[in-house]
C-alpha cells in the first residue's frame, strides 16, 4: 500500500510545479488552524517575536518561582522535608539509603551553605554531582540524566551538521522570494527539483541515523543497571489456589526440581483498605503527637475546627464548633485503631491466588521460569509442561503463570486486587472512553477552533498586534499540548498496574504516540483530529488530495510554526515544568482542607510525588522528535531544541533532587525510551521521502535511495523489537551486574559485608504487613513526637535550618 500511495503521490506532484502548487494549497493547510496567525506573513515566520516574548516570560517565570521557593512553605524543595515518619521506620531498619533524603533535619546540614539565597538554588543545579543523585534519587535517575546528556551531544553534532551545512545550502535555492526576511529561504522548499544538492539532504538524513543508534549504544554500554540478588532469586506466581498453604507451596518446588531450595514464599492478600486505614491511623496519631507537646510547652490547651477547611472560618456557626484538639485527634486515633484492627485480622482471609517465591540461586529460578514458560506442542495442542508434584492438583499448577518478580519497592500492593477479567474490563472502559475524547479533540488546532466558533479569540484579533496575534496561538498551543497528554497520564494512572515501572511504560508509550500525532502529523499535513485523518484516509479521493496534503508539510511557513513550537516549550514548558503549577494547585487546596496545624504540617510532609519518568519520557521525545524530523527540511530548528534540551536537562536534574522522591523501576522504562528515540530520524527519512516524490516523482534517483533506505531501517528495527534480531545493530548495549544489594551498600558505606537479614523494604511483602501492632509502635510514635516537639521549641534551631515559613506561620496561628 505505501509504495503504491507514494508512487501516486509522485505522480501527482511531479506534475505541479512548486510555486504553483504552494499558492494553491497554502489556504488548503491553513484550514486547520482557523483565524490563527501563527502562520501567515510575519517577518521571518514570527520567530524573533516568539523567542523575545517567551525568553521575557521565561525570565519573569523563574523570578515566580524564587519567590514561591522562599515563601510558599518549603514548595521548592518538597522532596527534602517530607514524611518524617518514614525517617523514623528507616532509622529501625539496615536500609538507610532508601530515606537519606527524606530527612529535613539532616537535610538542611547538607543545603544550608548550598541553598540559602534567592536565587543560590541556580548555581546549586550546576553544583549537584551524578553520585549525589544516585545516593538520594535512585539509579533510574542517573539513567534518565545521562540519557538527556547523550540527547543533548547527539542534538550538537546535528546542529552542527544543520546549521554549517545544510542551512548554506538551502540558501543557496532561487525558488522563493530573495528577501532577508523570509523564512522560506531557509528551507528545503528553496530547492529546484532537479538541484543534485538534494542528495546532500538524503545522505545527512541517513547518517542522522546512525548518529542517533551510535548515540544510544553509547549511552547504554556506559549504563551498569545493577539488579539485585534478591529479584533475580524471586519468581511471582498468578493462579496458585486461593487458600494454598506457603508450605505446601514450598513442597512443591523441592519434589518436583532436584536441589531446589525454597528460601521464603509469600501468599498476596488484599491490603488496599488496610493500607488507606494504617495511613489515617498514622496522620491522626501525628496530630494528637504533636498536640500534646504543643501543650506541655504551652499549658493550654489547643482548639481546632474539625471541618475541612475549618481554620479558615472566621466565625463560630453552628455545626462548626471547636473541640479540644487532643480530645479530638485520640479519638480519631482509638477509632481508626480499632478499624485497622478488625481488617487486620481479616486480611488473611483475603487471598488474592498469587504469591512471591524466592529461591536460594539464580540458575533453578531461570530452570523453573523456562520450565513455565516453554511452549511443548503435543499434537495440534501447544502449552507449558510444568514438572509435577504431590501437590500439583491442590495448588492448580496447569493454570500458574509464572515470571520474574519486579523489586518489592516497585510493586503498588493496593493495586494487586484489581486483576483478571475485572482489570481488563477497567482497562476497556478507560481506553474507550480516552479515544473517543481524543478522536474527536486531537490537537489544540481544533480545540483553539471550537473556542474560535464562540468569539473566544476574537478579541486578540481587533487589537491587530501582530506581537500579540503571534504570541497568543502559540501560548495557546503550547498550553493544550500541556492539557491533553494529561489526560492520557490519568488513563494510565487509574488503569491499576502492579508495578510502577508498568504504569511508567504504559504512560510514555500512549502519551509519545499520541504527542506525535497531536503535535507532529497531523498539524503537519493541515489535519485538525484524527476523525478528519480518518476520514481523509480512508475517503475516495484520498489519491487525488494526498499531493496537496502531502505538500502541506512542505510550505515554507510551516516549518516556523514547529520553530515557535520548540522556543515555547523550550522556554515557558520548562519554566511551567520547574513551578510545576498543577502540583502547585493541589498543595493549596490540601493545606486548605486540613483541619489544623498538625494536618498542615503532614500536607507538607507528603506532598512530594514520585518523579514520572514516563511523561517525562515522552514530552521530550515528542520535542526531540519534531526537531529531528524537520533538521533537515527546516534546519533552523535545531538550536532551539538543543537550547529547551538544555535547559530541561537543568530543571530536571533541580526536580529529582529537590521535587520528587526516588522512584524504584526497572530497565525497561529506559530501553523503552531508546526504542522510542529510533523513531525520530525514521521520521525524518519519511519527510525527505515525501518531498522528493511530491516534488520529482517516486521513480527519481533520490526518492528511491531513501525508500530503499527507509525499508531496510523499519525491517531491521521490527525485527529488533519484535523477534530479538539484528542485536549488534541495535541501540541496546546494556551492562547488567548482577550483584547483591546488601554487599554493595556494605562497600559503599566503608564496611565489611556481613549476612544481615533483609531489610524491610527488601522482603516481597506489603508494608503494613511488616509493621508491627499499633500498641508495638510507642517507641516509633515517640521518636515521631520528639522531632515535632524540636520543632515546636525554636530554641535549638532557627528558621533558616529548614528555610521554611511553615513553622512559624503555623506557632503564629496558634498564639492568635
Amino acid at each position: 500500500m505505501l509504495p503504491y500511495v507514494i508512487a501516486t503521490l509522485g505522480s501527482a506532484g511531479a506534475t505541479c510545479k512548486a510555486s504553483t502548487c504552494n499558492n494553491s494549497t497554502k489556504d488548503y493547510c491553513y484550514s486547520a488552524r482557523i483565524r490563527s496567525t501563527v502562520l501567515q506573513g510575519l517577518p521571518f515566520g514570527g520567530v524573533p517575536t516568539v523567542l523575545a516574548l517567551d525568553f521575557m516570560c521565561f525570565l519573569a517565570l523563574l523570578f515566580v518561582f524564587s519567590i514561591l521557593r522562599k515563601v510558599a512553605w518549603d514548595y521548592g524543595r518538597l522532596a527534602l522535608v517530607t514524611d518524617a515518619d518514614s525517617v523514623a521506620s528507616a532509622l529501625h531498619s539496615d536500609n538507610h539509603d532508601r530515606y537519606e533524603r527524606l530527612t529535613s533535619v539532616s537535610s538542611s546540614v547538607d543545603f544550608d551553605q548550598r541553598d540559602n539565597g534567592f536565587c543560590s538554588w541556580l548555581t546549586a543545579i550546576f553544583r549537584i554531582k551524578d553520585d549525589e543523585i544516585r545516593d538520594k534519587c535512585g539509579g533510574d535517575a542517573v539513567h534518565y540524566l545521562s540519557f538527556q546528556r547523550h540527547i543533548i551531544g547527539l542534538l550538537v553534532a546535528v546542529g552542527v551538521l544543520s546549521v554549517g551545512i545544510v542551512l548554506p545550502v538551502n540558501f543557496s535555492g532561487d525558488l522563493l522570494e530573495n528577501n532577508a526576511y523570509s523564512f522560506g529561504r531557509t528551507t528545503i522548499a528553496n530547492l529546484n527539483s532537479g538541484n543534485n544538492l538534494l542528495w546532500l539532504h538524503t545522505s545527512f538524513a541517513f547518517l542522522y541515523l546512525l548518529l542517533t543508534v551510535y548515540s544510544m549504544r553509547r549511552h547504554t554500554s556506559k549504563m551498569r543497571y545493577k539488579e539485585d540478588d534478591l529479584v533475580k532469586r524471586t519468581l511471582f506466581i498468578n493462579g496458585i489456589s486461593k487458600y494454598a498453604e506457603p508450605e505446601k507451596i514450598k513442597k512443591h518446588f523441592e519434589e518436583a526440581y532436584a536441589n531446589c531450595t525454597v528460601l521464603e514464599a509469600r501468599p498476596c492478600y488484599d491490603v488496599a483498605r488496610l493500607m488507606f486505614l494504617d495511613a489515617e491511623r498514622k496522620k491522626a496519631e501525628r496530630g494528637r503527637i504533636y498536640f500534646t507537646n504543643l501543650q506541655s510547652k504551652e499549658n493550654t490547651p489547643s482548639m481546632i475546627n474539625p471541618k475541612p477547611c475549618g481554620h479558615l472560618c472566621c466565625c463560630v456557626i453552628r455545626g462548626c464548633e471547636e473541640v479540644e484538639a487532643i480530645e479530638y485527634y485520640t479519638k480519631l486515633e482509638e477509632k481508626l485503631k480499632d478499624d485497622y484492627k478488625r481488617e487486620k485480622e481479616k486480611v488473611n482471609e483475603k487471598p488474592l491466588g498469587m504469591a512471591f517465591v524466592t529461591f536460594h540461586n539464580e540458575t533453578i529460578t531461570a530452570i523453573i521460569l523456562k520450565d513455565f514458560n516453554a511452549c511443548k506442542c503435543q499434537g495440534c495442542a501447544c502449552r507449558g509442561e510444568p514438572r509435577a508434584s504431590s501437590c500439583s492438583e491442590s495448588l492448580h499448577v496447569s493454570n500458574w503463570t509464572v515470571s520474574y518478580a519486579p523489586d518489592p519497592q516497585n510493586v503498588y500492593w493496593e493495586h494487586l486486587s484489581i486483576r483478571g477479567f475485572i482489570w481488563w474490563i477497567r482497562c476497556l472502559v478507560i481506553n474507550v472512553v480516552l479515544f473517543i475524547l481524543l478522536f474527536f479533540l486531537t490537537t489544540p488546532a481544533i480545540i483553539i477552533t471550537t473556542m474560535d466558533k464562540f468569539n473566544v479569540t476574537k478579541p486578540v484579533e481587533y487589537l491587530n498586534n501582530p506581537i500579540i496575534t503571534q504570541f497568543f496561538p502559540t501560548l495557546l498551543l503550547w498550553c493544550f499540548s500541556a492539557l491533553l497528554p494529561t489526560i492520557v497520564y490519568y488513563s494510565a494512572f487509574f488503569e491499576a498496574h502492579w508495578t510502577r515501572s508498568g504504569e511508567n511504560r504504559t504512560t510514555m508509550h500512549k502519551c509519545y504516540t499520541f504527542l506525535i500525532f497531536m503535535v507532529l502529523l497531523l498539524p503537519s499535513l493541515g489535519l485538525s483530529s484524527l476523525d478528519v485523518f480518518f476520514r481523509w484516509l480512508f475517503d475516495k479521493k484520498f489519491l487525488a488530495e494526498a499531493a496537496v496534503r502531502f505538500e502541506c508539510v512542505f510550505l515554507p511557513d510551516n516549518g516556523a510554526f514547529f520553530v515557535n513550537y520548540v522556543i515555547a516549550s523550550a522556554f515557558i514548558g520548562n519554566a511551567m515544568d520547574l513551578l510545576r503549577i498543577p502540583g502547585l494547585l493541589m498543595y493549596m487546596i490540601r493545606l486548605c482542607l486540613a483541619r489544623s496545624a498538625a494536618e498542615r504540617r503532614n500536607v507538607k510532609r507528603h506532598q512530594a510525588y514520585e518523579f514520572q519518568f514516563g511523561a517525562a519520557y515522552a514530552w521530550m521525545m515528542c520535542v526531540f522528535t519534531v526537531v529531528m524530523t524537520y533538521s533537515i527540511t527546516c534546519p533552523i530548528i535545531v538550536p532551539f531544541g538543543l537550547m529547551y534540551m538544555l535547559l530541561k536537562h537543568l530543571v530536571d536534574r533541580y526536580n529529582l533532587y529537590y521535587a520528587y522522591l526516588p522512584a524504584k523501576l526497572d530497565k525497561k522504562i529506559h530501553s523503552g525510551a531508546v526504542n522510542q528515540v529510533v523513531a525520530a530520524p525514521i521520521l525524518c527519512l519519511f519527510w525527505l521521502l515525501f518531498f522528493s516524490t511530491v516534488r520529482t516523482g517516486f521513480l527519481a534517483p533520490t526518492s528511491m535511495f531513501t525508500f530503499v533506505v527507509l525499508v531496510i531501517t523499519i525491517v531491521i528495527c521490527l525485527c529488533h523489537v519484535c523477534f530479538g534480531h539484528f542485536k549488534y545493530l541495535s541501540a541496546h548495549n546494556y551492562k547488567i551486574d548482577h550483584t547483591e544489594v546488601d554487599a554493595i551498600e556494605s562497600r559503599q558505606n566503608g564496611r565489611p559485608a556481613t549476612n544481615l537479614p533483609a531489610p524491610k523494604s527488601a522482603k516481597y511483602i506489603a508494608q503494613v504487613l511488616q509493621d508491627s501492632s499499633p500498641e508495638g509502635e510507642a517507641t516509633e510514635s515517640e521518636e515521631q513526637g520528639s522531632q515535632d516537639e524540636e520543632l515546636i521549641n525554636a530554641d535549638g534551631m532557627n528558621d533558616t535550618d529548614f528555610q521554611s515559613c511553615e513553622d512559624s506561620l503555623i506557632e503564629n496561628e496558634i498564639h492568635q
